[in-house]
C-alpha cells in the first residue's frame, strides 16, 4: 500500500481513528508521518502501554546512549526488554527484578504466586499434615512416658492409614 501523502513510498504506518461514529483510516511513510509531527522513532507498542512499561522512567537510552543494564547470561538491554516486553531467559527476571516488580504487582494480586490446589490434590496435603501433626504428638507423649495417650495416637495413625488406603 503506497503512502496517502506522498504516493511514493510504501506505507508503514498505519492509523485508524474514529471520529462522529465514523471510522476513518489514514496510511503514511515514516518519513511523511515525520513531516506532519509523529515521533515514529519513540512510538510505544500496545504490551507498553498495557503493562506501564513506556512510564518506567527515562533512562540513558533515550538520550542515545547505550542501555546500562544488562542480564549478565543472554546480554539483554532493559531497553530491549522495554521494547520487546518479553524477556530473553530464566536470568533476566533477577537482572530486571527492579522493573518487574512493580508491572507483576500491577498486572497481578501480588508479586508472588499463590496458584490454586486441585482438590484431589488438596485432599492428600491435608491427609499428609494430619500424619504429621499425629507422628509429632506420638513423639512428645513418648518423651513424656504418657503411654496411654500415646497408645491412643497410635491408633489413631493407623485409622488414618486405612481410611487412605
Amino acid at each position: 500500500m503506497l503512502c496517502e501523502c506522498c504516493q511514493q513510498n510504501e506505507a508503514t504506518i498505519h492509523l485508524k481513528q474514529v471520529v462522529n461514529n465514523q471510522p476513518k483510516e489514514l496510511h503514511l511513510c515514516e518519513g511523511c508521518a515525520e513531516e506532519s509531527g509523529m515521533n515514529v522513532q519513540n512510538v510505544m507498542s500496545i504490551p507498553e502501554i498495557l503493562f506501564g512499561l513506556g512510564s518506567l522512567g527515562a533512562g540513558p537510552q533515550e538520550n542515545g546512549a547505550s542501555s546500562t543494564k544488562r542480564c549478565p547470561h543472554c546480554h539483554m538491554r532493559d531497553c530491549d526488554f522495554k521494547k520487546t516486553a518479553r524477556l530473553g531467559c530464566s536470568h533476566c527476571y533477577e537482572a530486571f527484578a527492579d522493573e518487574l516488580g512493580p508491572m507483576l504487582a500491577a498486572m497481578h494480586k501480588g508479586t508472588q504466586h499463590k496458584g490454586k490446589i486441585p482438590d484431589a490434590f488438596k485432599a492428600t496435603i491435608e491427609k499428609s499434615s494430619l500424619f504429621s501433626e499425629l507422628h509429632k504428638q506420638l513423639e512428645e507423649a513418648i518423651r513424656a512416658e504418657k503411654y496411654e495417650e500415646a497408645a491412643f495416637l497410635r491408633d489413631r495413625i493407623r485409622e488414618a492409614g486405612n481410611a487412605a488406603g
